[in-house]
């Protein structure tokens, strides 16, 4: 049996400092190779509640009003949240989220964020 010169209760520890800073370093990354740019990325629209109206037609309307046409609206909804928050996600340009932040009943639009946790891996890492 090997013994280890970590007390018991750092073990555990020390993992989670090296997983919260490798979590950090790789936002870190991923925000300073970002670059400015006109390219379409995905954004939540949270908006209000529609009454009158089905969730995902208010959002085509909503998207169309800011984008031009019903087409452009389909092509750039991705998704209608209906349930426990009010809102769509959409793929726009810049230019495309201050015109929709303009419109009536749109409450906040944010990008999309993907957060990605990588464990640790190799000799003297164990998660159990």
């Amino acid at each position: 049996m090997q013994t280890s010169s970590v007390p018991p209760g750092r073990s555990l520890y020390l993992n989670l400092i090296v997983v919260v800073l490798a979590l950090f370093a790789s936002i870190t990354m991923a925000e300073s190779t970002g670059e400015a740019s006109s390219e379409a990325k995905v954004h939540i629209i949270y908006t209000e509640k529609p009454t009158d109206e089905e969730p995902k037609d208010y959002h085509l309307r909503t998207l169309s009003s800011a984008l031009g046409s019903e087409e452009a609206a389909k092509d750039a909804l991705i998704y209608s949240y209906k349930e426990a928050a009010s809102g769509f996600s959409a793929k726009l340009t810049p230019e495309q989220v201050t015109e929709i932040s303009k419109q009536p009943g749109v409450i906040q639009v944010v990008p999309s964020q993907t957060y990605q946790l990588h464990k640790p891996v190799g000799a003297g890492f164990k998660l159990t």
